[in-house]
């Protein structure tokens, strides 16, 4: 059974080893590797005797470097998110806490926000853009920090500090 969760509290948190992204690169990284030490060079011509065999080192070389990368960071599995107290407006978000580094971080109340922008894109991620009172973007407090529902989270904020101005563009 999950434990009950403050309702007053919006939190969430992502660390390396449950973001699909590095086991991805990790099964990718493994698969140019194993392609790398076990296509011959010799043999890697195409069936009108086109030759590359330089491009199997090199994608070996590409697949240890990515491997390398990928368990580097699942080793220290960074985390990132935020914490949004409904009841007090206090916000606090990471990006790449580790156990021995802070990463990039900040804090705010929800009284010193004055607008939420969600800009939809269609051919990529979507990007979410938090301004202060003086119309300066907050760093760091965007969408690699919050939900993925980022208008469900949004709109909690706006239904408890109406003064927060909440726009979407397509």
């Amino acid at each position: 059974m999950e434990p009950a969760r403050d309702a007053t509290v919006l939190q969430f948190e992502v660390s390396a080893r449950r973001d699909l992204r590095w086991l991805l690169l990790l099964v990718v990284a493994i698969g140019f590797v194993w392609a790398g030490f076990t296509v011959d060079p010799l043999d890697n011509c195409s069936s009108d005797g086109e030759c590359a065999p330089i491009l199997v080192p090199i994608a070996a070389g590409i697949g240890l470097l990515a491997l390398l990368a990928a368990l580097a960071t699942l080793s220290a599995n960074p985390s990132r998110g935020s914490r949004v107290d409904l009841a007090s407006g206090d916000m606090v978000w990471w990006q790449g806490r580790t156990l021995r580094h802070a990463g990039d971080h900040g804090q705010t109340n929800a009284a010193q926000i004055s607008r939420i922008m969600i800009q939809r894109d269609s051919d990529s991620a979507d990007a979410v853009h938090i301004y202060d009172l003086a119309g300066v973007r907050i760093a760091y407090l965007d969408e690699e920090v919050i939900p993925w529902r980022q208008e469900d989270w949004a709109a909690k904020l706006v239904a408890a500090w109406p003064h927060i101005g909440l726009e979407i563009r397509e």
